[in-house]
Protein backbone atom coordinates (compact mmCIF):
# COMPACT_ATOMS: atom_id res chain seq x y z
CA UNK A 1 0.00 0.00 0.00
CA UNK A 2 1.39 3.61 -0.93
CA UNK A 3 0.72 6.87 0.72
CA UNK A 4 -1.66 7.37 -2.20
CA UNK A 5 -3.55 4.20 -1.83
CA UNK A 6 -4.26 5.28 2.26
CA UNK A 7 -5.03 8.64 1.53
CA UNK A 8 -7.93 7.11 -1.13
CA UNK A 9 -9.28 4.84 1.64
CA UNK A 10 -8.89 7.49 4.88
CA UNK A 11 -11.11 9.63 2.06
CA UNK A 12 -13.94 6.66 1.64
CA UNK A 13 -13.79 6.24 5.41
CA UNK A 14 -14.67 9.82 6.13
CA UNK A 15 -17.24 10.29 2.62
CA UNK A 16 -18.04 12.76 0.48
CA UNK A 17 -17.37 15.93 2.90
CA UNK A 18 -14.01 15.43 2.37
CA UNK A 19 -11.79 16.25 -0.88
CA UNK A 20 -8.75 13.79 -1.28
CA UNK A 21 -6.40 16.86 -1.66
CA UNK A 22 -7.43 17.77 2.49
CA UNK A 23 -7.12 14.28 3.11
CA UNK A 24 -3.57 14.14 2.24
CA UNK A 25 -2.74 17.06 4.21
CA UNK A 26 -4.66 15.16 6.95
CA UNK A 27 -2.08 11.97 6.04
CA UNK A 28 1.22 14.35 5.69
CA UNK A 29 0.28 16.16 8.65
CA UNK A 30 -0.10 12.95 10.82
CA UNK A 31 2.97 11.35 9.58
CA UNK A 32 4.87 14.83 10.17
CA UNK A 33 3.87 14.37 13.53
CA UNK A 34 4.92 10.50 13.98
CA UNK A 35 8.32 11.76 12.97
CA UNK A 36 9.00 14.90 14.87
CA UNK A 37 7.88 12.90 18.09
CA UNK A 38 10.41 10.21 16.96
CA UNK A 39 13.14 12.72 16.15
CA UNK A 40 12.80 14.62 20.05
CA UNK A 41 13.32 10.77 20.95
CA UNK A 42 9.33 10.54 22.26
CA UNK A 43 7.42 7.42 21.75
CA UNK A 44 3.96 7.37 20.10
CA UNK A 45 1.31 4.92 21.41
CA UNK A 46 -2.53 4.55 19.50
CA UNK A 47 -4.14 2.47 20.96
CA UNK A 48 -5.58 -0.94 18.94
CA UNK A 49 -2.64 -0.09 16.78
CA UNK A 50 0.71 -0.27 18.26
CA UNK A 51 3.63 1.68 19.48
CA UNK A 52 6.64 3.57 17.81
CA UNK A 53 9.96 4.10 19.87
CA UNK A 54 13.60 5.36 19.57
CA UNK A 55 15.50 2.39 20.36
CA UNK A 56 19.80 2.80 20.56
CA UNK A 57 21.73 0.47 19.05
CA UNK A 58 24.80 -0.85 20.45
CA UNK A 59 28.09 -0.38 18.86
CA UNK A 60 29.57 -4.09 17.47
CA UNK A 61 32.11 -5.43 15.58
CA UNK A 62 31.05 -6.19 11.64
CA UNK A 63 32.84 -7.45 8.77
CA UNK A 64 33.24 -6.04 5.19
CA UNK A 65 31.64 -8.57 2.85
CA UNK A 66 34.27 -8.09 -0.30
CA UNK A 67 37.46 -8.02 2.27
CA UNK A 68 36.70 -9.60 5.44
CA UNK A 69 37.59 -7.33 7.34
CA UNK A 70 36.00 -6.20 10.94
CA UNK A 71 34.80 -3.18 11.04
CA UNK A 72 33.41 -1.41 13.99
CA UNK A 73 29.79 0.10 13.18
CA UNK A 74 28.85 2.72 15.70
CA UNK A 75 26.34 3.29 17.92
CA UNK A 76 22.99 4.76 16.70
CA UNK A 77 19.31 5.63 17.07
CA UNK A 78 16.69 3.65 15.21
CA UNK A 79 13.08 4.07 14.97
CA UNK A 80 10.81 0.60 15.90
CA UNK A 81 7.86 -0.29 15.86
CA UNK A 82 5.96 -2.56 18.20
CA UNK A 83 2.55 -3.62 17.03
CA UNK A 84 -0.37 -4.21 19.69
CA UNK A 85 -2.06 -7.01 20.68
CA UNK A 86 -5.18 -6.61 18.93
CA UNK A 87 -2.95 -6.04 15.77
CA UNK A 88 -1.06 -9.00 16.12
CA UNK A 89 -4.00 -10.96 16.34
CA UNK A 90 -5.60 -9.61 12.93
CA UNK A 91 -2.51 -10.74 11.18
CA UNK A 92 -2.19 -13.93 12.32
CA UNK A 93 -5.85 -14.78 11.20
CA UNK A 94 -3.91 -14.26 7.74
CA UNK A 95 -2.72 -17.70 8.54
CA UNK A 96 -5.46 -19.55 7.10
CA UNK A 97 -5.74 -17.65 4.09
CA UNK A 98 -4.55 -18.43 0.69
CA UNK A 99 -3.17 -16.21 -2.11
CA UNK A 100 -4.82 -18.18 -5.24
Amino acid sequence: MTKADLVEQVAEAIGPGITKKDCALVVDGFLNAIKRALANGDNIEIRGFGTFKVRRRKSRMARNPRTGEPVEVASRSVPVFKPSKHLRTRVGQLDGVSDD
